[in-house]
């Protein structure tokens, strides 16, 4: 097998991530010009050159933390897309800010909302965790992936992997400028992003306490002065199916490197995958080979058994063509097998056979 060939299964299997580009199904929740459908206080929220703004100052603080709340709705099972923007008006160069989401609101006079939080900040260390404000505390630190439980009335937390490294995620966040983050809600399968990146992923098994339903809020923080601005957000209300895909290109996302693969019935040598990485994003992916790097989109059906794949490599030596593949998840590896041939029958088993053109690669989760 030639490393060519492996580097265009690879860039197929990365294939995870194209759709994640469209924006089918969603309804925008924001006018753009100004804040029909919210409620806040009047004092703190407006509407400047088509962006939510939240404002604080020095003559006019918060003692504690206030919110916009969308009044069109409550969110159960959603896909939630928006662009922040968060500035520290203060000598201290910190703000801190959030989206509530499945919440409740404790004192509608001020405004007061407690739940989910999809936290961000001005500073380094709580952009993208799970917050759950006046409630559970931190759920999911930056880069994990959390099973929360509750045991004899205490909440715990278990820590069954990572989503990427918190550093690196941290520095590929703007600031003092825009970034894009999205929130997916599916049943008790929690998961945040920004910038393209997964920050955390939790499954919230306290039965009791994990919210199913509830209020859209943003938030501005109490404290120093800050201004904090939303744009760009929109929602997509999930079905079963919708569901499943989404959890699935979201577990894709991130960076993998391969543990095995096959071809013909035959082991592919280890050197010809050695420095191979493939990162997903969404539905695009991208594989780099000794510095070489190659692109493409797929699709996904979860619907079928064994679930289905589609790559549309548009770099590199798979460039045009469209290979059929299969895969499966096994804990925190991916197991992808397809026919290498533009157009070939998918395969139907996870297992390849002399001369019948199909590859299989095992992937891991780049540490």
């Amino acid at each position: 097998m030639k490393k060519q060939l492996l580097l265009a299964i690879a860039l197929g299997v990365a294939l995870i991530a194209p759709a994640a580009e469209t924006e089918s199904g969603f309804t925008a929740i924001f006018n753009g010009k100004d804040l029909t459908g919210w409620d806040g206080n009047p004092k703190l929220w407006s509407v400047k050159d088509g962006t939510i703004v939240g404002r604080t100052t020095a003559a006019n603080p918060l003692k504690g933390n206030t919110f916009l709340i969308w009044t069109n709705g409550q969110v159960a099972d959603f896909e939630l897309r928006l662009s922040y923007k968060i500035t520290p008006n203060n000598t201290k160069g910190f703000a801190n800010s959030g989206i509530q989401y499945r919440s409740r609101i404790f004192d509608p006079a001020n405004w007061v909302v407690g739940g989910y939080q999809a936290d961000f900040e001005a500073g380094d260390t709580y952009s993208g965790i799970l917050y759950e404000e006046r409630m559970r505390g931190i759920l999911a630190e930056r880069g994990q992936k959390v099973v929360v439980k509750e045991t004899d009335g205490k909440t715990a937390k278990e820590i069954i992997g990572t989503v990427g490294n918190s550093a690196e995620i941290q520095a590929a966040i703007k600031k003092d400028d825009w970034n894009d983050y999205v929130i997916i809600a599916a049943a008790n399968h929690l998961q945040h992003f920004i910038n393209g990146r997964p920050t955390v992923d939790v499954t919230d098994e306290a039965e009791a306490k994990a919210a199913k339903s509830g209020v859209l809020a943003l938030q501005l923080h109490a404290g120093d002065p800050m201004t904090v601005a939303f744009k760009n957000l929109r929602i997509k209300t999930l079905s079963a199916v919708t569901q499943s895909k989404d959890s699935d290109i979201a577990r894709m996302s991130g960076t993998w490197v391969i543990g095995s693969s096959e071809a013909n019935g035959s082991p592919i040598p280890d050197d010809e995958s050695a420095g191979l990485t493939v990162t997903i994003t969404g539905e695009k992916y991208s594989v780099n080979k000794d510095g070489q790097i190659d692109r493409g989109t797929f699709s996904i059906d979860t619907t079928k058994s064994p679930k289905q794949m589609d790559i549309h490599p548009e770099t590199g030596p798979g460039a045009g063509r469209l290979m059929h593949a299969i895969y499966e998840f096994s804990g925190e590896n991916l197991r992808v097998c397809y026919a290498t041939q533009d157009g070939s029958a998918r395969p139907t088993v996870f297992k390849t056979t002399p001369d019948s053109g199909e590859v299989m690669i095992s992937y891991k989760r780049k540490q």
